[in-house]
């Protein structure tokens, strides 16, 4: 069975140090109860409640599964009295606001605790996890008969939540939900329609489950201009606020995958179910945002979890596995063979996943600090400032941590070689769980048009400055510093370069709209590097300033610094192909007509 060791070093390094969160903490409103002490407290408490409950529910949940019968999904054996754990422990309302139930605690201590349950159980940590997005729709949109009903039961746990968007004929293109919502004479609605896809839409780990869902009113607009938003319970809470009489709402069919098996995905029917409308007819989209953003950032987070998860299996079997000799001679003379861990190529799987897992973290953490921003801030510059960091920010963290750490899975079974494909490792478990990142919550090249459509280009470059600049003004600091160089100048280089492919794309799709679709991966990907070398700059800084103090942790930060070297060295380059596929257009993508594309098949 694969093992975990939650990396809280390499938190504390990146929390603490690197980005300061005990002075973030205690400029927040209520952010003076994460003490350092209670800070480490909660992540230590996580990474046992990871380690000793979630993983071992892991294998044994993915060749277990859900079982459904007569409409009632059953989750993997485990899984209910994990959550009874979970709960009893205090950890939903963690980050959730006192006057709902919650802890009061940041919301970026939650998303490092989310890490490790990621890293141990994604399909388990899937049914909590999307209760905090429905409890975030809810406090920003839900009136405050909603939010006592709902949100307290969300923020305690004994309810879930889930997000019902995609339909069988439409995925992205929500505009087309044929769910319909007619309203009734007591001011509630019948919601009719079947939705797909959903995470944990039926499952016994909760006594009720609510259910945000998307549908269209009577005269509602054409279009994405005619969603409303409508929260369907499983149960209809009676007069005492627990679940009462069973609403209309059924799951229909489980969806057979091809990994997070321990999550219930489920078809869900609702046949004119009772539902009450969230925020303003025809605006359900835009309340629905607020939860897809935070799913979002919870799927990058899962991304993280899982390069996490294989990094520190594959190097614990290099370790081990003795296969030929070193080409420079025995490292291991003693040996019949030298252990694997000795060759580079095995050296280089094991760096790329090394650097993703610490570079993901350092953005993941980065990106927390400006969510504690946004919803805490005092400041209105600075929270202004983290709001728009946090919308160019998002798409990267969802797609750019998604795809690194899909390949960071694959060179995990690769440095098992053969005994890497095969199950009882858990190795091949995590590239299959690690795959539905990259699509759900908005696949890669959804989540690319956003970043470079919807937040760099309609702002006119004016986002993606916010951010250049702060990388700008980090560059001019430190380019006195010898030490350092080997970080700044490059990144420097591309900060510049940044800039001046963004500007144009900009001008080719003046000309030509689908500039944008043809340019906007290799973009993300671009973006996701260049914003890795900032903070792995940000790291090497922080490492060269502990080991002038010196101390007994010279290992952990010239360590930090191989890693910072050979992130720049090794996978930074990548951003040269991007560039020129940026700069090739679209042309050679559009020249083939779609009724030619078959040919040399077709009869």
């Amino acid at each position: 069975m694969p093992d975990y060791q939650a990396p809280l070093r390499d938190l504390r390094f990146v929390m603490d140090e690197m980005l300061d969160y005990p002075a973030h903490y205690s400029r927040l409103p209520g952010g003076e109860e994460a003490t350092p002490d209670v800070v480490s407290a909660i992540l230590e408490e996580g990474a046992r409640f990871a380690r000793e409950v979630l993983l071992p529910l892991n294998q044994s949940g993915d060749r277990e599964g859900c079982l459904l019968e007569g409409g009632e999904v059953k989750a993997p054996k485990g899984f209910k009295q994990a959550y009874a754990q979970y709960v009893e422990g205090g950890w939903p309302g963690l980050a959730a606001e006192a006057e709902h139930g919650g802890q009061g605690l940041p919301a970026s201590l939650g998303m490092a605790l989310n890490e490790m349950i990621c890293a141990t159980n994604l399909a388990w940590g899937m049914y909590p996890g999307l209760s905090h997005g429905a409890a975030d729709a809810l406090r920003h949109h839900g009136t405050e008969a909603q939010k006592a009903t709902y949100l307290t039961k969300l923020v305690e746990g004994t309810w879930t939540g889930t997000m019902c968007l995609t339909e069988p004929h439409c995925g992205t293109d929500l505009g087309l939900i044929k769910t319909r919502a007619v309203p009734t004479d007591d001011g509630a609605f019948d919601i009719t329609g079947t939705k797909i896809f959903i995470s944990a839409g039926e499952h016994d780990l909760a006594e009720n489950i609510v259910h945000l869902v998307l549908a269209k009113l009577p005269d509602a607009p054409a279009g994405s201009k005619g969603i409303s938003l409508f929260v369907v319970p499983k149960f209809l809470p009676d007069g005492d606020g627990n679940p009462g009489e069973r609403n209309g709402v059924t799951c229909g069919s489980l969806e057979h995958k091809m990994g997070i098996h321990g999550n219930a995905t489920c078809v869900m029917n609702f046949d004119a179910a009772r539902g009450y409308l969230v925020g303003a007819p025809h605006k359900g989209l835009a309340c629905m945002f607020t939860m897809m953003n935070a799913a979002r950032i919870g799927v990058g987070i899962q991304g993280l979890g899982l390069t996490e998860a294989s990094f520190q299996n594959a190097l614990a079997y290099a370790r081990d596995r003795l296969q030929m000799r070193a080409l420079a001679g025995a490292k291991a003379p003693e040996k019949p063979a030298d252990p694997i861990i000795v060759h580079p190529d095995v050296r280089r799987m094991l760096l790329t996943q090394k650097a993703f897992a610490e570079g993901g973290r350092m953005l993941v953490l980065y990106t927390a600090q400006m969510i504690d921003l946004v919803e805490h801030g005092v400041d209105a510059a600075e929270k202004e400032r983290a709001e728009t960091l946090l919308g160019l920010l998002t798409p990267v963290v969802k797609a750019f941590l998604t795809e690194v750490g899909f390949e960071a899975t694959n060179e995990g079974v690769q440095v098992f070689g053969g005994h890497g494909f095969i199950q009882e490792w858990g190795m091949e478990q995590l590239v299959r769980d690690a795959r539905i990142t990259r699509l759900y919550e908005g696949t890669t090249g959804i989540q690319a048009l956003d970043l470079l459509g919807r937040k760099v280009l309609m702002s006119q470059g004016e986002t993606l400055k916010v951010f250049t600049k702060e990388i700008h003004q980090f560059c001019r600091a430190e380019e006195g510093n010898a030490e350092l160089a080997e970080f700044v100048r490059p990144l420097a280089k591309l900060n510049q370069e940044w800039g001046e492919l963004t500007m144009g794309v900009g001008m080719k799709a003046m000309a030509d709209r689908e500039e944008v679709g043809a340019a906007s991966v290799d973009y993300l990907m671009y973006s996701g590097y260049v914003t890795l070398a900032y903070l792995f700059a940000r790291a090497a800084r922080q490492a060269r300033a502990a080991l002038a103090e010196g101390g007994d942790e010279a290992a952990f930060y010239r360590a930090k610094l191989d890693t910072a070297r050979f992130y720049y060295q090794r996978l930074l380059p990548r951003t040269r192909a991007h560039k020129l596929s940026i700069e090739a257009g679209a042309e050679s993508l559009m020249a083939i007509s779609a009724e030619d594309f078959g040919l040399g098949f077709e009869n």
